[in-house]
């Protein structure tokens, strides 16, 4: 099971267990507490009608005083109540009354008149001067016919001279008890569902994450590898910069290896040609070729100090995990650029500018001397490649989350044969003048890309010529 699985099936279980037992709680407090508020009602209601079943019992008319003639146009009257959604249509008190040895004198159904309630506990505790209390069933196969009753003595100075019970069924609460139940029990559902989409979000940011990490970790071993990911966590950020970590050390001992193949390729040529001169100079050659052959050798030295410095500054970069960035005017960049080569530009009769169109304003956030020297490398290439009457321009395509610098040539292209090797180490196409050269800018260029989070693309151009793509994250 993938770890996003197990982590959003143990949050999802940790969360329907917590609403399990809150859910079941609450089910199990509905119904009482339905049941305690209905009986505080009912011991209202029988202490204040008691006051009024006071005067009939003194009256001596108990059976068709004040209270009977009241509940027998209370029985009469139709009347309908929407409750919260619950229709009430009629009145569910049962209300007796009676004398202080428990003989109904007075019931509101009409039924229990006469009768001996002595034994009941709302009536026999009532009148012993305690809290007096029952619920009975209606049906005895029916354990939901219960009717509630509580009681309320009916007093004529300090003595007890009757009893007022009031009955509620239990089952005129079952609606409200049964919509609470049905509404918790919504809100419970609800519940889960937040929790399950809250959970499916973080497991789909934890798998985004990793997911970086494991593409950047796979690429490792392929030409291009992808720029280092910063996720947002501290600790995947940790793992990334222990992958990046890695990566340099794995590359910087498979490097050492190619470094050393390449650069012993790389000086074979000029040291030969050094010594071809060197043998030629001592058999002391008219001063004409001994000038030629030293402006070789001095031509060779500086090609072979090149070569050095390049493979030096490629080194270190490779080695760097991390940049710091600033914000980089690109106008003010391309203006510096171009300066600094206009004179071979001109030399060579290429028109070097920058695009009109560029707004004033447009910024990159980056290294700032890694790009200009990254940027210089391109057009560089772009110079030794651009015949004479050729055009070089400069420009940038903005879209949102990313920046593209384009350098743009009239030159011959690139050959279908270098189009997957232009980005490797010493490999380099031969100039017009017949010339190579060290083969490291473009790899240079890529690891510049790289530590920016961004990517390097070379392509023919379909009018002619070729154009550099640096794709750098904007804003």
């Amino acid at each position: 099971m993938r770890i996003g699985m197990r982590l959003l099936l143990g949050y999802f279980l940790i969360v329907a267990i917590a609403a399990w037992f809150v859910l079941s709680i609450f089910l199990q407090e509905v119904k009482p507490g339905v049941r305690r508020a209905t009986e505080g009602t009912l011991i209202d209601t029988a202490t204040l009608l008691a006051e009024f079943a006071k005067a009939d019992m003194l009256a001596g008319n108990a059976h068709n005083g004040q209270l009977a003639q009241a509940f027998s146009r209370l029985n009469q009257h139709n009347f309908r109540a929407n409750i919260s959604g619950i229709t009430k249509s009629k009145n569910e008190y049962h209300v007796y009354l009676t004398d202080a040895k428990g003989i109904v004198l007075f019931d509101s159904s009409g039924n229990a008149t006469g009768q001996d309630y002595s034994r009941w506990n709302d009536v026999w505790l009532t009148l012993h001067g305690k809290y007096g209390a029952r619920s009975t069933p209606i049906n005895a196969n029916n354990p939901e016919s219960t009717v509630m009753y509580v009681a309320a003595p009916v007093r004529e100075e300090q003595n007890i001279i009757g009893v007022l019970s009031v009955g509620k069924p239990n089952s005129a609460m079952e609606p409200v008890i049964r919509r609470s139940e049905r509404r918790i029990l919504w809100a419970g559902v609800a519940l889960l569902g937040i929790a399950l989409l809250i959970g499916f979000g973080f497991v789909l940011w934890i798998n985004r994450s990793i997911g970086k990490l494991v593409r950047y970790a796979d690429s490792v071993t392929t030409e291009h590898p992808l720029p280092l990911p910063k996720p947002a966590s501290s600790e995947l950020r940790r793992l990334a910069m222990a992958l990046e970590s890695m990566r340099v050390k794995l590359e910087g001992k498979n490097g050492i290896e190619q470094y050393v193949h390449a650069l012993t390729h790389e000086l074979k040529s000029p040291m030969a040609a050094i010594r071809g001169a060197a043998e030629i100079l001592r058999e002391g050659p008219p001063p004409a070729v001994v000038e030629k052959f030293s402006a070789n050798i001095l031509q060779q030295n500086l090609r072979m100090q090149q070569l050095v410095d390049n493979l030096l500054r490629q080194a270190k970069l490779e080695s760097r995990i991390e940049i710091t960035t600033q914000t980089i005017n690109l106008p003010a960049l391309f203006s510096t650029l171009c300066d600094s080569r206009e004179v071979v530009a001109r030399g060579k009769q290429i028109a070097l500018s920058i695009d009109e169109n560029i707004p004033t304003g447009v910024s990159v956030e980056g290294d700032a001397a890694l790009l200009e020297q990254s940027i210089g490398n391109l057009l560089d290439n772009a110079l030794d490649f651009t015949p004479p009457g050729g055009e070089i321009v400069l420009s940038v395509e903005q879209r949102i989350g990313q920046t593209t610098i384009l350098v743009s040539d009239t030159g011959s292209g690139i050959p279908d044969y270098a189009q997957g090797r232009l980005f490797e180490r010493f490999y380099s196409l031969p100039r017009s003048n017949g010339q190579k050269s060290s083969g490291l800018g473009l790899a240079f260029v890529q690891e510049v890309a790289r530590l920016h989070r961004g990517t390097i693309i070379l392509e023919n151009r379909p009018e002619g010529g070729a154009q550099a793509r640096l794709v750098l994250p904007g804003k």
